[in-house]
């Protein structure tokens, strides 16, 4: 046959049958690193492959299979259960008594299994009836079990460069069996910076939008992707953002460090990245609102203001309007003096509240609307303090007698909270001078 079978896509049709031919991960595929010893001897183990999508998970379990001379049975954690998973492990048997060949049983979207359909993985991974091959979007850490993990090494694939995405252009557009049958695709090196960008690093969606391209190419008689195919191909695309997954939890980290740190720039793009990605903006807006407490606080209380006022724009204009109010609200936070004695104080309430038990509020300090109560003494000594002078009781304690003398609130020497500490300060000398 001189041509693949065209009617393939073209991602399955490109997908790399010899090492050589495997494009990134160079971090564990360089010769020397574990990996690529494994592979190159011949030698075997169980492993979990976690990456974005496109990454070249799949294709590399077959290469291992392929190095190793190993039967590849692949299962979908999306497809398969209990069932297939003992299928699989009888059918590896088989191979082992009457063709004494090792079994690669490569799992894809092994996160997507439940804690008991793992477990039937682990007697068979034991004894060696099968070398378990995970592949996961998401975090080890989080979706799979600890014995399965203690089985199996953990090798982490990362998006692709815009270099590796246009090697992948180029071996496409010039191999005469696996890309288009021969045909001269003419395709300006701008315009593939344009799809590698578009790919945002997953190698199948690139594929995917360049066969697009080639077939519009060819509906409109020509064999050339010109700007007009590629904006028509490529308009409405969104970056890689996994909802609620790790890199969601990485971006929302990296906008709230970010802010945190004071760098303006590097919030907004954090901001940016998750907006272009379909991040709800509501959640956006309460993160927002967070972190002016959290890392603002009484260093400049407009911040939580203009933070809320933010929020109600993006309610009442919506996308793409409203997005501008959040954004001036992550920039005032990144700008403004930082303070994070609130949190503190917070945090550190919220621990004696909860390993002190029910202490009972101080007698002075009790409300009083019966004659009871107040035969009781609730609330005799209270001393009203804008009856005192400079409206401050001295000396007064407004803490359950066992926790007296507590401090909590520590204001930082930046910002409003310079003024506030001073006041503090005062107001405990007042305190000493009554003692």
């Amino acid at each position: 046959m001189l041509f693949d079978d065209l009617t393939k896509p073209l991602a399955d049709r490109m997908r790399p049958t010899e090492l050589a031919d495997y494009v990134g991960q160079q971090h564990i595929l360089k010769p020397g690193k574990p990996l690529y010893e494994a592979i190159a001897s011949g030698r075997l183990h169980s492993m979990i492959f976690w990456g974005p999508p496109g990454t070249g998970k799949t294709t590399l379990a077959r290469l291992i299979a392929q190095h190793s001379d190993a039967e590849f049975m692949p299962i979908s954690a999306v497809l398969s259960g209990v069932k297939e998973i003992r299928a699989a492990v009888a059918e590896a048997k088989k191979i082992q008594l009457e063709q004494h060949r090792r079994t690669i049983l490569f799992v894809d979207e092994v996160h997507r299994f439940n804690k008991s359909q793992q477990d039937a993985f682990l007697p068979h991974v034991e004894d060696g009836t099968v070398y378990f091959v995970g592949a996961t979007t998401e975090n080890p850490s989080f979706a799979l079990n600890n014995a399965l993990l203690s089985r199996a090494r953990v090798y982490v694939l990362n998006a692709l460069t815009a270099e590796d995405l246009l090697a992948v252009i180029d071996k496409a557009l010039t191999d005469k069996v696996h890309g288009f049958g021969g045909l001269a695709i003419e395709m300006a090196d701008e315009i593939k910076q344009q799809f590698a960008q578009a790919a945002d690093g997953d190698a199948r969606r690139l594929l995917n939008l360049l066969e697009l391209a080639v077939e519009l190419a060819a509906a409109k008689g020509g064999q050339v992707i010109n700007e007009a195919i590629a904006k028509e191909v490529l308009s409405g695309g969104v970056r890689r953002f996994d909802n609620q997954g790790e890199e969601f939890y990485n971006q929302i980290s990296a906008l709230h460090k970010s802010v945190r740190g004071s760098s303006p720039d590097a919030s907004l793009y954090w901001l940016c990245r998750m907006m272009d990605g379909g991040c709800d903006l509501s959640y956006l807006a309460r993160r927002v609102v967070r972190m002016a407490s959290e890392d603002i606080g009484n260093a400049d209380p407009r911040a939580l203001q203009i933070c809320i006022n933010a929020w109600e724009a993006q309610e009442r204009l919506g996308s793409p309007e409203g997005e501008l109010a959040l954004a001036q609200a992550v920039v005032y936070l990144a700008c403004a003096p930082k303070s994070n004695a609130v949190y503190m104080a917070y945090n550190a309430a919220m621990a004696d509240a909860r390993q002190s038990g029910s202490l009972g509020v101080p007698v002075h300090l009790r409300n009083a609307p019966t004659k009871l109560m107040k035969s009781l003494d609730y609330g005799k000594e209270y001393r009203y303090a804008h009856n005192e002078p400079e409206a401050y009781a001295a000396g007064e304690n407004y803490f359950p007698e066992e926790l007296a003398g507590r401090q909590y609130y520590q204001p930082v020497e930046r910002g409003l909270e310079i003024k506030i500490k001073e006041k503090l300060k005062h107001l405990k000398e007042l305190d000493r001078k009554t003692t």
